[in-house]
């Protein structure tokens, strides 16, 4: 068929595609300076309530002890090959078995997984990475250095990099989206996966359009669209707002200690600290829509009753998109969304139990 005609008869579906993009666009931007308003009321009324604080986060000049603890192992770096950029990670372990990578949240780092370091590093080599843009690791600054495409050869080159040809990939939030994208992509290089209370950005999309609920709780990822103004306000009364989400009683993490907390919120006081972060976020919908993806690689989800932010519907989404037998999931009674550190022990047991097959 000649190139022309060709062109002509795609021409309105590329022209329905780019009016359905701008018509998201500006719905995202529309809600997004919706959020900034309330948010901006919340971070001023942290700065009412507590004028001593100011209105910026305080930097600080000393990490945490906990940050040191050498139960938790060795820290290093590597430099990615792809990229050239150096991340940090922690490593225990090695030697004792397959490697075991762990891939966190936000507003989180490596530190997120430290029951689960302690815990595998008798049968495996765990490691902990902080992914670009977080803690010690190499932070761009440009929104471009932070697609997913990106951080999908950062995950990798991190386990080529470390010597290895497959991992048991576990991932927590921000971290379970890019491991279901890696475990599509590379799937040669993950031999079981771990998520927790994250979904496929594809079967995300396609139930947050039935499921109108669910983007009332994912309000913050609106904000997070826009230039400079979210780290402004995350940093706010020194970090209230972050402060808060780690600590509430009701759907923070219990019984995270003053010095936990100061894990999470040194890095990112440091000047720029949470650019990188939020670049996450504002390449979240670069790709929409998203085509409806198989999903294959032998996993365990695990998803708290009580998450704050992803309805337990995902999980039955989720499900449809698996070839069956390959997906063992649990929804948790009466747990939340931080459940590798509101819940470690449960979250063991259903760990050493899957991957046991691997051990024998």
């Amino acid at each position: 068929m000649p190139e022309l005609v060709v062109t002509a008869l795609l021409a309105p579906s590329r022209l329905s595609l780019k009016l359905l993009r701008a018509f998201m666009w500006s719905l995202v931007f529309s809600v997004a300076l919706v959020a900034a308003a309330v948010y901006g009321c919340i971070a001023f009324t942290h700065v009412l309530c507590r004028p001593r604080r100011g209105c910026c986060g305080r930097r600080r000049s000393a990490s945490p002890a906990c940050l040191s603890d050498p139960s938790l192992g060795e820290h290093g770096f590597l430099n990615l090959k792809s990229s050239g950029l150096r991340l940090h990670y922690v490593s225990a372990g090695q030697g004792n078995g397959p490697l075991m990578l762990f891939l966190h949240g936000f507003p989180e780092n490596w530190f997120s997984w430290r029951y689960q370091l302690r815990e595998f590093q008798s049968r495996f080599h765990v490691v902990a990475v902080d992914l670009r843009g977080y803690g010690p690791s190499d932070a761009p600054r440009d929104v471009d250095c932070y697609t997913i495409d990106l951080l999908l050869v950062d995950i990798k080159d991190v386990i080529l990099g470390l010597g290895y040809s497959k991992c048991v990939l576990v991932a927590h939030d921000w971290g379970a989206l890019l491991a279901w994208h890696f475990s599509i992509y590379y799937p040669s290089l993950v031999e079981r996966m771990v998520v927790v209370s994250g979904a496929p950005m594809s079967v995300y999309q396609d139930y947050s359009l039935h499921h109108i609920s669910q983007f009332f709780r994912s309000h913050y990822m609106f904000l997070f669209q826009l230039p400079w103004l979210p780290e402004k306000l995350l940093s706010m009364s020194d970090f209230q707002i972050l402060k808060t989400t780690l600590t509430h009683h009701k759907t923070g993490i219990p019984r995270l200690t003053p010095n936990e907390l100061e894990a999470f919120l040194y890095n990112f006081s440091q000047p720029g600290g949470l650019i990188g972060p939020l670049n996450y976020y504002r390449n979240l919908f670069r790709n929409f829509p998203l085509e409806p993806q198989e999903l294959a690689t032998p996993t365990l989800l695990l998803w708290g009753e009580k998450d704050t932010y992803l309805e337990q519907g995902l999980v039955e989404a989720i499900s449809s998109r698996f070839v069956p037998g390959r997906l063992e999931a649990h929804i948790l009674p009466g747990m939340g969304h931080w459940i590798p550190q509101s819940n470690p022990q449960e979250m063991h047991q259903y760990m050493w139990v899957f991957l046991q097959d691997l051990l024998d």
